[in-house]
């Protein structure tokens, strides 16, 4: 499998369409509702104005993407409105998954920028102005599909200039960190990934921490834990857990996890189970 592919196995996306059609005046979005959002401009102009009061002008087809729960405002300029289609994005394993913290809070970018979506594009604008059976789960998938290339389009043309994307989008990092995802259970040692890489210890750490942004054991910790957190909502009892993420025993996994996250396994799934 190919490294973007082994990300979105273990946290995969959903998607699922609320609006087609007129948009007029504004919306305001709290940030309070555990999702992402996706917006496509077929056709008007429109404002975003995020949380820090910066505004951005979309005055031709184009899209917004949300990736985080994050407070903003979505005003329709006021000459005959906007036309939208909408949907919520989500992500197996919750908003704080690696995938979602690899992105920027928010992408906002005209459709002619992305050439490589545009058949999936046409075929969203397609149906949510159609009539055919079955038109909202048709959409679900296709916005989920066009945030997949989204990221491969982010990914291969090196968008991003540091995090998971930009790791998974170096030649020699991108070996080590799909053994990372695909073997998290092995006690990888810096000197293994860089062996893997094809780089010297001390020239892979260096590297590794430049692109990704953690050192190489900080890295693997933040997979463990990210893969204990979603097993975890799963319902897994953590004895297994510890033994498919790399840890000798649920004690140890525990430790490790309060290490990240600051509370204990159980103590983090009540979090959540009270969040929902």
């Amino acid at each position: 499998m190919s490294n973007l592919d082994i990300v979105l196995n273990h946290f995969n996306l959903h998607a699922a369409t609320y609006h087609q059609g007129g948009f007029c005046g504004t919306s305001a979005y709290s940030g309070q509702v555990p999702c992402g959002y996706i917006h496509l401009l077929r056709a008007g102009r429109v404002t975003f104005e995020d949380k820090a009061r910066r505004v951005f002008h979309l005055e031709e087809p184009g899209l917004m993407l949300i990736v985080r729960p994050n407070a903003y405002r979505l005003s329709a300029l006021q000459d005959g409105g906007a036309e939208l289609v909408c949907a919520t994005l989500q992500f197996d394993g919750g908003i704080d998954n690696p995938l979602s913290r690899a992105l920027p809070d928010y992408i906002i970018r005209p459709l002619r920028e992305l050439p490589s979506l545009s058949g999936c594009l046409d075929w969203i604008f397609q149906e949510a102005t159609g009539q055919e059976a079955a038109r909202e789960l048709v959409l679900n998938r296709l916005f989920e599909l066009m945030v997949i290339q989204l990221l491969r389009h982010i990914m291969t043309r090196r968008e991003l200039p540091s995090g998971l994307m930009a790791g998974l989008a170096d030649i020699r990092l991108s070996r080590a960190l799909n053994q990372i995802h695909e073997a998290p259970q092995q006690s990888w040692s810096v000197a293994a990934l860089a062996n893997i890489a094809g780089m010297s210890r001390a020239s892979f750490a260096a590297h590794f921490r430049k692109i990704v942004g953690f050192s190489p054991a900080d890295y693997l910790l933040e997979w463990r834990v990210s893969l204990a957190q979603k097993r975890l909502r799963e319902g897994r009892p953590i004895a297994l857990i510890a033994d498919e993420v790399g840890y000798e025993s649920p004690s140890a996994l525990a430790r490790a996890f309060r290490r990240k996250v600051g509370s204990s396994p159980s103590q983090w799934l009540q979090q959540v189970i009270n969040q929902a």
